[in-house]
């Protein structure tokens, strides 16, 4: 798919989302003649029911007033531009590190989230990049986990290291990481279990996790991508955050904004975790799954 299509699917993606905040930004400027409090209160609202969330909220109307007593502005039409400004460079991530290989990526995320479809696509993206990948069935709890992810493996033609369900997710990844190494792979996708009812079980699981990829990968660039559904809202950055406390993540993937009203999540997540959003999903198909880029994302909001 090339830059424009991507950028149209996107547009689509966000549809949902464009409704709820840019078309709203629209009809606010429109309706307002002077900046006043009224004004404010209103863009404040906006963005709170698009899922920007409060702090972000509340940082980008700090921004929006001094930016309007500095430049003597009167009038909103100028007010969206100041706001795409603001969006874009809380989303612009830092400047990453480059990805060396071998490389070992542990996918994390509450079930439900599209890990397994995440894993699947990823899998295909580093194929199609002329890698060698090989991925770890490494949730051994949910029934037909590793099946799903054999059915991905499969049409993205790379092989599917797999336990007995019930097994010990260490030993999947412990066996995998030995495949790796006999195989010269160049990227190792690990799936890791899902259930947060029991946060104790979860924690020693990944600390398990980690400490056998430390400890028999040490040399492999190392990720930790959290998936989030961005359906979810606000309930997407109490789970990164519990994420982030347990396993320390590097990136965000993004999944299911095509279906949402509550894509300003993107925003409030990477300004309330700092870590960077990787990629974004807007779509079922292989293809949909893209690299976040911070200007695209935020013209395919507001245009």
């Amino acid at each position: 798919m090339g830059k424009s299509g991507w950028f149209t699917r996107l547009k689509e993606g966000l549809d949902k989302t464009r409704q709820n905040l840019s078309h709203k930004v629209d009809e606010m400027i429109k309706y307002y003649r002077d900046i006043d409090d009224e004004f404010y209160e209103d863009l404040e609202e906006i963005l709170i029911m698009a899922d920007v969330g409060v702090n972000t909220t509340t940082e980008i109307m700090e921004y929006i007033r001094e930016y309007v007593d500095r430049e003597k502005i009167g009038t909103p039409d100028k007010i969206k531009d100041v706001l795409k400004e603001k969006i874009i460079e809380i989303l612009q991530p830092e400047i990453q590190s480059k990805i060396t290989y071998p490389s070992v990526v542990l996918v994390v995320g509450v079930n439900g989230v599209g890990k397994t479809t995440t894993i699947g696509k990823l899998a295909s993206r580093y194929k199609n990049d002329g890698k060698k990948v090989l991925i770890a069935a490494g949730d051994t709890f949910r029934a037909a986990a590793a099946e799903q992810l054999e059915i991905w493996g499969q049409r993205a033609e790379v092989p599917v290291i797999k336990h007995e369900e019930g097994s010990d997710p260490a030993a999947v990844i412990y066996d995998a990481i030995q495949a790796a190494k006999s195989r010269n792979v160049d990227v190792l996708i690990c799936d890791t279990a899902g259930r947060l009812h029991n946060k104790k079980n979860l924690m020693n699981e990944l600390a398990k996790i980690n400490r056998v990829i430390e400890r028999e990968y040490g040399e492999a660039h190392k990720e930790v991508l959290l998936v989030l559904d961005a359906t979810t809202g606000q309930n997407a950055i109490s789970q990164a955050k519990l994420f982030k406390d347990i396993v320390g993540i590097t990136g965000i993937v993004l999944t299911k904004l095509d279906g949402t009203a509550k894509g300003g999540v993107v925003i409030a997540v990477k300004s309330e975790l700092d870590v960077p959003i990787r990629y974004i999903g807007v779509g079922e198909g292989v293809e949909d799954l893209q690299p976040f880029d911070a200007e695209a994302f935020v013209n395919a909001l507001f245009d």
